[in-house]
């Protein structure tokens, strides 16, 4: 590929070359993947594959020129988007090793892609994962929300993790890439926004217990709607007081992989049950707000606006910290400390904050058997505060906060 700008550049036209670019860039890709091979080539070696639409992607893929089919917006259903998969055109690549830097990133075909059985990331969960989005403005450009926020928390979740992570400059270089290379499935303006997902994980075969010799940084995107199928109206929760999500010196706090799947239990018993979702307490007292299972939780009182603290066991949620600064910014007193369960259940309106969910209110929290219920609709701080975030998001009010960042 020619240079820096094929990492960088914007325009999807350029970076998957012309034909009489495609034989270097061929050969270099071919090149890498054999070398990955043989390095490879032994029984033990298989393809890892995600039964999805698409096909895994290839050489001759990788260097396809855009079709005309793909110049055209996707017949999708935009006012009905929810939150699922919908395989896109490309996704992004980065690799390193151990110790090593990040380098020589490139755009494939989205597809299946091959790990070792013995990769860190299957047999450890040497893994973590980000969420951001980009929103379609009115006039047609697109806007990303706080890239490099992803960047720096993927950084230090990867120091925890014990893994290398990207620059903040190649995070959301790469994320630029990948989201002009899929532009046309950004949602119109106001019918959801395109999902963005930096995965790192240890792509390299190890069997001890030790940090994989390799890494992979890969990003994909998806457009969607709304998380809850409530859309912005109020959720239904269940507090869990047995199962807990994270311990005290854990990895609570940082994005990783094993953290999701831990909540999928109660998550599951949840649902099946008629509820929204599920609210963790702590797990020395068994008496604090911790979060739910993919967003941060606000107790509202009065004028003040209450949610726990950053203390090890709870995402610090990009979300979460721009809401507090937008709610300090429209009058409200805000507060990040210990809150009790029992200031959940007297609270005058809840609500939570998430990439996803952006604000969702809570309708209702069952604890012990006792449903609470907040109002009869979205409440007023809930309403007030989600429609100064999305405005902002989608270009619709002047950023005065220097968050967004423009792709032309």
């Amino acid at each position: 590929m020619e240079g820096s700008a094929a990492v960088t550049g914007l325009n999807p036209d350029y970076l998957l070359p012309s034909s009489r670019r495609a034989s270097p860039f061929l050969h270099s890709y071919t090149s890498s993947r054999s070398s990955f091979h043989r390095k490879h080539s032994s029984p033990f070696f298989y393809k890892f594959q995600k039964k999805l639409r698409l096909p895994s992607f290839n050489a001759r893929q990788a260097v396809s020129p855009i079709s005309k089919e793909e110049k055209e917006v996707p017949d999708l259903d935009w006012d009905n988007l929810g939150f699922a998969i919908v395989p896109t055109d490309y996704m992004y690549v980065m690799k390193s090793s151990h110790g090593g830097d990040f380098s020589n990133g490139e755009l494939q075909r989205f597809g299946n892609i091959e790990l070792s059985p013995s990769a860190g990331v299957l047999n450890y969960g040497q893994g973590l994962f980000e969420g951001l989005k980009a929103y379609r403005k009115e006039d047609g450009s697109i806007l990303l929300f706080r890239p490099e926020e992803n960047a720096l928390r993927m950084r230090s979740g990867a120091e925890r993790m014990c893994m290398p992570s990207p620059t903040v400059d190649q995070f959301v270089e790469a994320v630029k890439a990948t989201v002009a290379a899929n532009k046309r499935w950004v949602p119109p303006s106001g019918k959801g926004s395109l999902y963005i997902r930096p995965l790192l994980m240890g792509s390299g075969a190890v069997l001890g217990l030790a940090p994989s010799p390799e890494y992979t940084f890969l990003i994909y995107v998806s457009p969607v709607g709304n998380y809850f199928k409530e859309g912005i109206a109020p959720i239904n929760l269940v507090i869990e007081h047995e199962l807990h999500r994270a311990t005290p010196g854990g990895t609570g706090g940082v994005k990783t992989i094993g953290n999701y799947a831990a909540v999928l239990k109660a998550q599951s018993a949840a649902k099946a049950k008629g509820y929204s979702d599920v609210l963790y307490l702590d797990c020395v007292h068994k008496k604090y707000l911790e979060e739910v299972s993919s967003c941060n939780i606000f107790v509202v009182k009065g004028n003040v606006i209450s949610t726990p603290a950053i203390k090890g066991t709870i995402l610090p949620g990009i979300t979460r910290k721009s809401i507090i600064d937008v709610a300090r910014s429209l009058g409200y007193e805000v507060e990040e400390r210990f809150v009790a369960v029992d200031e959940l259940l007297e609270a005058d309106e809840v609500f939570c904050t998430g990439t996803a969910v952006v604000v969702s209110p809570v309708g209702s929290v069952t604890y012990l058997g006792k449903r609470t219920s907040y109002g009869d609709g979205v409440g007023v701080v809930s309403q007030q505060l989600y429609s100064v975030l999305t405005r902002l998001q989608m270009g619709l009010i002047e950023d005065k906060m220097n968050w967004t960042v423009s792709l032309s």
